[in-house]
């Protein structure tokens, strides 16, 4: 590389990475909430539907009388949302090319890359399930015999007893390890796929590709994902449906910001 304008170009691909300022990820957000009000009965229903597996899923914990699952789950939800916001993608992909947008270009758009996404959920939902036996061990590690206090009383138990502040540390340590490492193979992942004739090996070299280029930028785009998660899952889940399509809109002009564009062959789509 020659230089801090030089592009990153990834060994074995035609795609290279851009640098970008530290400041990009402002602008990938207020492209990304102009993306989200051009058709926000698209947008915040999908936003919608993911918040309601969240609330369903911390309800069905709350009923079950596993409330101690709620912060890990919540945090293994938000792993698999690179996939989760695929119809996000492309909805801001046909923004980008004058196109109309329909429900059938949002619950289709997988169809794009119909062998290598389903691989690339595959190694996310691989992340959740290693993060979950995290949480279990780590539970039972600092927890030990003691019983699980009722919902009431777990909040102020995790926060103001030393077994439970010890196990609420070193989680959200672990926890941020393993979201840090999901994040850099899955920052442009899932764009990549749309668009490229890319296998998901190729597709997450090249999200490393794009840290290793923009180290600080997308630094402050993790933070920034984590704090508007972070925002919408503490209100009970209910800011999700805002927050989530966001940051999928956003997700978008982040690669468009850091991957060269060029002409490629059209994929060829299996619909049947």
């Amino acid at each position: 590389m020659q230089g801090m304008a030089a592009a990153l170009r990834v060994e074995g691909t035609s795609v290279a990475i851009l640098p970008v300022p530290f400041d990009a990820p402002w602008l990938w957000l207020a492209a990304g909430w102009r993306d989200l009000w051009r058709r926000p009965e698209i947008s915040l229903v999908y936003g919608f539907v993911f918040a309601a597996i969240s609330i369903l899923l911390t309800l069905l914990l709350a009923v079950a009388d596993m409330q101690a699952l709620v912060l890990p789950l919540a945090g293994g939800f938000i792993l698999v949302a690179p996939l989760a916001a695929v119809g996000l993608y492309e909805m801001s992909r046909r923004y980008e090319n004058g196109k109309t947008v329909s429900w059938g270009d949002v619950i289709t758009a997988w169809q794009k890359a119909p062998g290598q996404l389903p691989f690339f959920g595959g190694i996310l939902a691989f992340a959740l399930f290693v993060w979950l036996q995290l949480a279990l061990l780590l539970f039972m590690l600092f927890w030990g015999n003691n019983s699980i206090p009722p919902p009431s009383a777990f909040v102020p138990t995790l926060l103001f007893s030393p077994h439970g502040l010890a196990l609420l540390v070193t989680g959200t340590i672990v926890g941020g390890c393993l979201a840090a490492v999901v994040f850099s193979i899955s920052v442009i992942s899932v764009p990549l796929l749309l668009t490229e004739q890319l296998d998901a090996v190729t597709a997450v070299r090249t999200s490393l590709t794009a840290i290793a280029q923009n180290p600080k930028p997308l630094a402050l785009w993790a933070a920034l994902i984590a704090a508007f998660m972070a925002v919408g899952i503490a209100t009970l889940s209910v800011g999700l449906v805002i927050a989530f399509p966001l940051v999928g809109h956003a997700t978008w002009h982040a690669y468009r910001g850091m991957v060269e564009q060029h002409e490629m062959a059209p994929r060829a789509v299996t619909l049947g």
